[in-house]
């Protein structure tokens, strides 16, 4: 398949079947996250993947509940992928202050689109997930003080005809201009 296509087809999944991820398709996944680019080379980023199912499902009760259970139909995903912020290099943290950017997000977003995009081709779906109990992530994966979850993923098998149409998305007249704004 075209990766046009593939974008295409690609949707935030929230409904999952119950059948296993199996490991070797997890593997590529990471190996198209590990591939992507990053500012200076940083790399800056650990993918904890979470499919065991007594910590999936203490993870899940911790993530997802109270304020942030409008995010628990991830609870039902066969895992989650914790995205982990790691230090960056001295030049991009340099680089990012005099920009006033920073490119650590911008990196672990394209190492995770990364993943999500290699998840579709596979038939596995996913979802990006923002809103989360951050420090109960923390607390149960070990991950440091001094490291940031920024990102979760819900990721597993599901049934494609029920996904419904894609959102609208605007047209490439109003996105982009060529030789001036």
């Amino acid at each position: 398949m075209k990766l046009l296509d593939i974008i295409k087809q690609r949707r935030s999944v929230r409904n999952f079947l119950s059948r296993p991820v199996e490991r070797e398709k997890i593997m590529l996944c990471l190996e198209a996250a590990r591939l992507a680019p990053s500012a200076c080379n940083s790399q800056p980023w650990k993918f904890v993947i979470v499919d065991d199912e007594e910590t999936k499902g203490r993870l899940s009760r911790a993530a997802f509940s109270g304020v942030y259970s409008m995010t628990s139909f991830a609870k039902k995903a066969p895992l989650i992928v914790a995205v982990v912020s790691e230090k960056a290099k001295f030049s991009e943290r340099i680089g990012g202050l005099i920009r006033d950017t920073r490119f650590y997000l911008i990196d672990i977003g394209i190492a995770t689109e990364h993943f999500v995009l290699q998840a579709e081709e596979l038939g596995l779906g996913t979802c990006w997930i923002g809103w989360f109990d951050e420090g109960a992530v923390k607390k149960i994966l070990n991950v440091p003080r001094d490291r940031r979850v920024d990102v979760l993923l819900a990721v597993g098998y599901y049934d494609k005809g029920k996904l419904g149409q894609p959102h609208k998305r605007d047209s490439l007249e109003e996105i982009a201009a060529f030789n001036s704004y």
